[in-house]
């Protein structure tokens, strides 16, 4: 499933990183990499931005970006 998928409140474990070049490289500068944990806290009421916990810091996340990652 991908982080879009993942509801209020779950926490998810990234498991792959989709897209290629400047656009995944800069999710990983954000801090998404594999393996980490991801606490999704709150989703727009349209679904677009979403707001996660990743290393100890809030992150908004566009759908678009959050559809490329992979999540368990």
């Amino acid at each position: 499933m991908t982080l879009r998928e993942a509801k209020v409140g779950q926490t998810v474990k990234v498991q792959k990183l989709e897209g290629t070049g400047a656009v995944k490289r800069r999710i990983m500068d954000m801090g998404i990499t594999k393996g980490e944990s991801i606490y999704v806290r709150k989703v727009a009421p349209l679904g677009d931005p979403m707001e996660i916990t990743i290393r100890g810091y809030e992150l908004s996340l566009r759908k678009a970006d959050s559809e490329m990652i992979l999540v368990e």
